[in-house]
């Protein structure tokens, strides 16, 4: 099996200054476990940049077809070919390594633990500079948990990593605040009715739903309460992005729709099929120095893969707390037209742990800018630990506001607080 190799992109009909590799990297010879992995380097003086860490969340999904092809990668999907990503994160500075990790084999638990402990010396393996470059990780949505699991086990370990800081987007941090902020913002987005929003804080409280669901024993008026929603909210409305437009369900309005987008600057809503597409075809497996194991087609997100639910319910707030008084920096940010994990209950939280770990306001909540207009909010707690919103972004930022979230990659990587004026 290949480990490290060349990577071929089927279907590139022009040339790159940087070189790509995939391939597979064993954590667990017992189990046969190994993670796959896309490497990209930077376009310009790559040894000179950061080394940097992608997880996409989940649980389950993957970091390649979601982070690579949808958010930030060098490349994008456009029917058979795929086109240049102008807001790519290995752009001139900040970004040498995307390293999308999935698993190989489905029933791999995606709790990070004692039995994963050895990723960390497997990577080294794998690319032996990541201990003298600067390393940052990187994650969104359930990257909440994977991200500083796996950034704490790093500090830990005793190998020495350059570690700089981590950063994610939209995450899960903390169950109960993070799924009980989504009543509120139904309602504060008018997506559900006065009556809707009082039955969420009153009559059914969200963190409770999720238990009871798990035991088939949700109560007749949570499910009530879930179905009204569901219907004031309507199935044609994006909960990841409330004012992104959806994927038209039919051959003809998805043309309309991307015959459109070609004289605009609107996103692509089927960037998603069209990367379910190119991912499936057998020229990219072997471009990828991929396979496919446990299943008959790859997916965006696996519905197969074995995970313990209740590991939602665990904390990571506090382990986000020992990275900063490990010294490492954490920027914690929400893209803010989503309503799967609410910029609000993140706010709370970021702003909850600065007072728990007495971290003074060293920058303000004021606004940042990208290029002249308004990018998001910002503040900052002792200059080590941040929040920010992406303006107009949906869960995943990258994806809905490239630019945007390209000025905060950079900025963080930089070790820079957000630009403060219109440019």
């Amino acid at each position: 099996m290949l480990t490290q190799a060349w990577l071929a992109m089927a279907a590139i009909i022009y040339y790159v200054n940087f070189q790509q590799f995939a391939g597979y990297i064993r954590v667990d010879e017992k189990q046969d476990r190994s993670l796959f992995y896309y490497f990209v380097e930077a376009e310009t003086n790559p040894s000179s940049k950061p080394l940097v860490l992608w997880l996409n969340g989940g649980p389950g999904c993957s970091s390649i077809g979601a982070g690579a092809f949808c958010e930030h990668g060098p490349f994008k999907p456009s029917g058979q070919i795929l086109v240049k990503n102008d807001f790519s994160w290995n752009k001139g500075t900040g970004l040498c390594l995307l390293l999308f990790c999935v698993n190989l084999k489905v029933s791999m638990d995606f709790k990070f633990n004692a039995r994963q402990s050895c990723f960390p010396r497997a990577l080294v393996q794998q690319i032996p500079r990541i201990q003298e470059q600067r390393f940052v990780h990187y994650g969104e949505s359930y990257g909440g948990h994977y991200v500083p699991q796996l950034a704490q086990l790093m500090v830990q370990s005793k190998m020495k990593f350059n570690l700089k800081g981590i950063a994610i987007g939209n995450p899960l941090l903390e169950f109960n605040t993070d799924f009980n902020a989504r009543g509120e913002y139904f309602w504060s987005h008018g997506l559900v009715s006065d009556a809707t929003y009082e039955l969420f804080n009153h009559v059914c409280n969200y963190s409770q739903i999720r238990r009871q669901a798990q035991t088939d024993s949700l109560t007749p008026v949570c499910h009530g309460v879930l179905t009204q929603a569901s219907r004031e909210i309507s199935k044609f409305i994006n909960s990841y992005d409330v004012t992104l437009d959806i994927c038209l369900p039919t051959v003809g309005s998805q043309a309309e729709v991307l015959n459109h987008l070609q004289n605009t600057e609107m996103i692509d809503v089927c960037v998603e099929d069209e990367t379910l597409n190119y991912l499936n075809r057998e020229d990219v497996h072997k471009a990828f120095h991929a396979r496919l194991v446990g299943v008959t087609e790859w997916s965006i997100c696996s519905d197969v893969i074995r995970y313990d639910m209740q590991n939602l319910e665990i904390p990571t707030i506090g382990v986000l707390g020992s990275l900063v008084k490990s010294g490492i920096r954490v920027m914690v940010y929400s893209g803010d037209q989503d309503s799967v994990i609410p910029l609000t209950g993140t706010r709370t939280l970021v702003n909850d742990l600065a007072k728990e770990l007495g971290l003074s306001t060293t920058v303000p909540y004021r606004v940042w800018f990208e290029g002249r207009q308004v990018g998001g909010w910002t503040q900052v707690y002792g200059d080590i630990l941040s929040f920010a919103t992406i303006r107009g972004a949906s869960h995943e930022a990258p994806f809905s506001q490239p630019e945007r979230s390209l000025v905060l990659f950079n900025a963080f990587l930089g070790g820079k607080t957000l630009p403060e004026g219109a440019l």
